[in-house]
């Protein structure tokens, strides 16, 4: 370890959400409280993270130094209005949280076939209209939609047209009427361009799709799952993107809409966040990085937070350890130690009920068995 002389030791705490529970900034603060019990005179760094979905935004508006909160009123999943908050960093990169216009808590209930995501593209229309734009980083977890993202390429001026020549209505279930698509009126995306933040690899199409796989979490019916999933055929029949691309299926095929009209380019959710939060940066001279999320188990290190974190860290040859709700997780792991809330707390449930509670006490725990030089 590079501690000082007298034993001062840099920390890098750096969890995901908690979910259910406790924010990732939340969780970072308590660790950091925990600490601060044994080791005050430590140098922590508080740097939470997110895969690309829900607390995006909360994540990078806490990490990044200048962050500008803004927020416009756009239309709901259910067409109700919301109020949508997005996120211009210094170096003129949008984050737009998808799930803040056209996620599932904002309906009052689930409408597979009717819900839209045309205020994701209000809120898109906004954000790209502001001459500090540079590019966008879109987060597409979270959504209760599967239109295939149309309701929001709508919103920026394409059309969507039925055998009449009439524009169709909200949803995906009306996908199945679609007979031809008009993208002259489209807005064209930012200068920079557009990443989609994707933490799945589905394709658009079939039972590990965006109507397959997803619709279900989204109220859908057997029946309405085929419906949905031919309408998405359909949508890809006049679109001309690549409907296998991994991640296509993201956000009930959001991010195969605009990959396909707005050329957005899909990306890891996980590593974009933790490059644009300064991860590298918080990790160099660092002693020990201390991250987290609800459960630790083997898919934590394909795609998710941790195993970002954990290959950054090993990179800069810094050690982790994990503080999870749970571990489910044996065998040769590549992090130098585990916590579990809930072996502390002796249940899930005492965990779940107090967990800055418990996530203090681990990282007091962790203090005290931590040694400067």
């Amino acid at each position: 370890m590079s501690a000082d002389a007298v034993g001062r030791m840099r920390v890098v705490l750096a969890p995901d959400s908690f979910k259910g529970t406790l924010g990732a900034a939340e969780a970072a603060d308590a660790l950091a409280a925990g600490w601060r019990l044994r080791r005050p005179d430590d140098d922590l760094v508080t740097l939470p993270l997110a895969d690309g979905g829900e607390g995006t935004l909360d994540a990078l508006g806490h990490d990044v130094p200048g962050a500008d909160w803004r927020e416009t009123e756009v239309s709901g999943p259910d067409g109700r209005p919301v109020r949508a908050a997005w996120l211009l960093l210094p170096d003129g990169t949008a984050v737009v949280e998808m799930a803040r216009a056209a996620g599932l808590p904002l309906l009052t209930e689930p409408d597979p076939l009717g819900a839209t995501t045309r205020g994701l593209g209000e809120l898109l229309a906004v954000v790209v209209a502001d001459p500090a734009v540079h590019r966008v980083m879109l987060t597409v977890g979270g959504s209760a939609t599967t239109d295939g993202g149309t309701g929001a390429l709508a919103a920026l001026g394409a059309r969507f047209l039925d055998a009449d020549g009439a524009d169709l209505p909200p949803g995906g279930g009306a996908l199945a009427r679609l007979a031809r698509v008009d993208l002259g009126g489209l807005v064209p995306p930012p200068p920079g361009g557009v990443q989609c933040l994707v933490d799945v690899t589905a394709p658009l199409l079939g039972p590990l799709g965006a109507a397959g796989q997803f619709g279900p979490q989204k109220g859908a019916t057997p029946a309405q799952v085929a419906e949905l999933d031919a309408a998405l055929a359909r949508l890809a029949e006049h679109l001309h993107g690549d409907p296998d691309a991994p991640g296509a299926g993201a956000a009930g095929g959001t991010a195969f809409g605009f990959a396909a009209c707005w050329g957005a380019q899909f990306v890891s959710g996980a590593d974009a966040v933790a490059a644009a939060a300064g991860l590298d940066d918080a990790l160099a001279g660092a002693d020990l990085v201390v991250t987290g999320e609800g459960q630790f188990d083997a898919q934590s290190l394909r795609g998710k937070v941790v195993g970002a974190l954990v290959e950054r860290a090993r990179t800069a040859r810094v050690p982790v350890t994990v503080v999870a709700g749970r571990v489910d997780a044996d065998g040769d792991l590549p992090v130098a130690g585990t916590l579990s809330l809930t072996d502390l707390a002796g249940s899930a449930a005492a965990a779940m009920a107090e967990p800055a509670r418990w996530l203090t006490e681990a990282g007091r725990l962790l203090a005290t068995g931590a040694r400067g030089h």
